[in-house]
């Protein structure tokens, strides 16, 4: 193979449309990510995308076909919805933030062109545009730090996350006083092309350190957690991106039934891994419980504080108590299981609930 065509590892997982300079990492992956949760890095998110929607319909419109509420979205609020097919599986997310004009979707870089096919078919007679925006960077950071004010200046528009909380109309099924993902901070900045320079000026940390940070705060995104029999229900993604209360949409019917009267068939759990065999397991990686398979890896990373990590969707039928193995170059690694979804999850199931999330934009966003 000729040099020019060997694949560069620190472009793995970045689309093809993003700077080069946008990397998996700059060469001290540990250093980055806790740079980056000071506040005191930017994280140019070469593996994310954006599509616009304009439009005076855009709002009610997209608000009949996702998951989410966003008829009465304001300008600077940030939410996140889910499209999903007549059975109730996951086929799109995207993070949502509204500009007064525009509604701008951040989707994982794979699915953005699909999402944007899919709205686009969907339009029909609602006065809507969609365009997929290959022109637009999409920078993270930790708020309240030095990175933060720089990222503002080059940015467009910023998407806050809201999965420090239970957003109204949701529901959380993690059974756990204090959930990891109350300290999650986190924004995305969608940088025009004038603004790249002023990012890459900054200090930067890759893609792994923002998936680090992501992954510890058992934060579920599409490319990691959804495959394609998932349904909201196993990730616990009605905490942000779901509504149980808005009118009919695409899929409502499970989303119902499984929350009021069932219980998901799988659930995500937390592994903290052995990292004596310094292997991190790629997703896809098979899950034991004993001999029996029980699950696949969908996300891992090195946290700079808790070593190796992943999120795993297992069987619903998992004991809560196994000792769990996860297989990866052909080494089994133990792991110590930390339940998000309970196999009881549901509307009947006694979780503690915490203070839901007021949705109202940013003093800065206004």
């Amino acid at each position: 193979m000729s040099e020019a065509a060997t694949p560069d590892p620190q472009r793995a997982g970045i689309a093809e449309h993003a700077p080069e300079w946008v990397r998996t990492h700059y060469g001290d992956p540990i250093r980055e990510q806790r740079a980056l949760a000071r506040g005191e890095a930017a994280a140019p998110l070469g593996d994310r995308a954006v599509v616009a929607v304009s439009g005076e319909d855009r709002l009610t419109w997209l608000d009949s076909i996702t998951s989410q509420q966003v008829r009465a979205l304001a300008p600077g609020e940030s939410t996140e919805l889910l499209i999903l097919d007549p059975q109730g599986r996951i086929e799109h997310a995207a993070a949502v933030v509204d500009d007064g004009a525009t509604t701008w979707l951040i989707a994982d870089a794979p699915d953005a062109p699909g999402l944007a096919k899919w709205l686009t078919m969907m339009r029909f007679r609602s006065r809507v545009e969609v365009a997929a925006r290959d022109d637009l960077l999409v920078t993270g950071y930790v708020p309240g730090g030095s990175a933060e004010t720089a990222v503002r200046a080059a940015a467009d528009v910023v998407w806050t996350d809201p999965w420090g909380g239970v957003t109204p109309g949701g529901w959380q099924y993690a059974a756990v006083a204090e959930h990891p993902g109350t300290e999650r901070a986190w924004c995305e900045a969608i940088v025009p092309a004038a603004g790249a320079d002023l990012v890459r000026s900054l200090p930067l940390a890759g893609t792994m350190a923002a998936d680090a940070l992501r992954v510890a705060a058992w934060r579920p995104r599409w490319a990691g957690e959804a495959d394609d029999r998932a349904i909201p229900h196993e990730a616990d993604w009605l905490r942000t991106a779901v509504h149980l209360n808005k009118g009919c949409y695409r899929g409502q019917e499970t989303v119902a039934k499984v929350h009021n009267l069932g219980h998901p068939p799988r659930r995500l759990v937390m592994l903290h891994l052995d990292g004596s065999d310094s292997v991190l397991p790629a997703p896809g990686s098979p899950v034991f419980a004993g001999d029996a398979e029980a699950g696949r890896i969908t996300s891992s990373a090195l946290h700079h504080e808790l070593g190796p990590i992943a999120l795993a969707l297992v069987s619903r039928r998992t004991p809560g108590d196994a000792a769990l193995q996860v297989e990866a170059d052909g080494v089994r690694i133990a792991a110590a299981q930390e339940i998000i979804v309970p196999a009881d999850a549901g509307a009947t199931a006694d979780v503690p609930r915490l203070t839901r999330l007021s949705r109202r934009p940013l003093a800065q966003d206004r």
